[in-house]
């Protein structure tokens, strides 16, 4: 079981959060928290593998929590929730140690797969990958409407049809090949194939 803290000062986003964590049986949300200060009282006494902190908040900011977590409690992975793609902000995390950077408005399954990622030590630290979680526009919304397609699921199946093999997606994504090959797993789950050809022979029907 991952154990998540999270620190947001939006109450409604904060719960959401937590809502779509425990939709998954290995993560347990075990403190919300509307500031850095309450969150980080929290990890000082109790067991906690990820913090999930937005950046402006009140009384202390998510550079804060970042400072003390790294600092106090090295063993703690610290999950950086951002409104803004700017690499500037990216950067200054990434020199506090941040384990990884996600924005707000990313796909629920990328923040899931984010948290996945980092507890085993596989999230790529890039800002590409955080440019595409903005630039991520809905492809053929028909198609994904159908399946039930994440934005991320509908991207990796365009660059197999594509031609592209797990190791080039995984490059140009900015992810770890596992994860691809959980999305791929998924993605032939929900189009009920069970190989490439089947595959691309479905997105070409489609029209991908």
């Amino acid at each position: 079981m991952i154990r998540i803290a999270l620190a947001d000062d939006h109450k409604l986003f904060a719960k959401g959060i937590e809502g779509l964590i425990e939709e998954h049986e290995d993560l347990l949300v075990i403190g919300l928290f509307p500031n850095g200060k309450e969150l980080l009282e929290f990890v000082d006494r109790e067991e906690v593998d990820i913090v999930l902190t937005d950046l402006n908040m009140p009384v202390l900011d998510g550079f804060g929590v970042l400072k003390h977590c790294k600092l106090h409690h090295p063993e703690v992975k610290v999950i950086v929730l951002s409104m803004y793609d700017e690499e500037k902000i990216f950067k200054e995390c990434m020199m506090l140690d941040a384990d990884a950077f996600i924005l707000k408005d990313a796909d629920p399954d990328e923040l899931i797969f984010t948290i996945i990622e980092v507890h085993e030590g596989r999230y790529v630290k890039d800002f590409k990958r955080v440019i595409q979680q903005a630039d991520l526009a809905p492809f053929f919304d028909a198609f994904r409407e159908k399946y039930r397609l994440s934005r991320r699921e509908t991207q990796i199946l365009k660059l197999i049809s594509d031609g592209m093999l797990n190791r080039d997606i995984a490059d140009e994504l900015s992810l770890s090949i596992q994860t691809i090959e959980t999305h791929r797993k998924n993605i032939h789950q929900k189009l009920q194939v069970s190989s490439r050809v089947e595959l691309i022979k479905k997105v070409s029907e489609m029209h991908l």
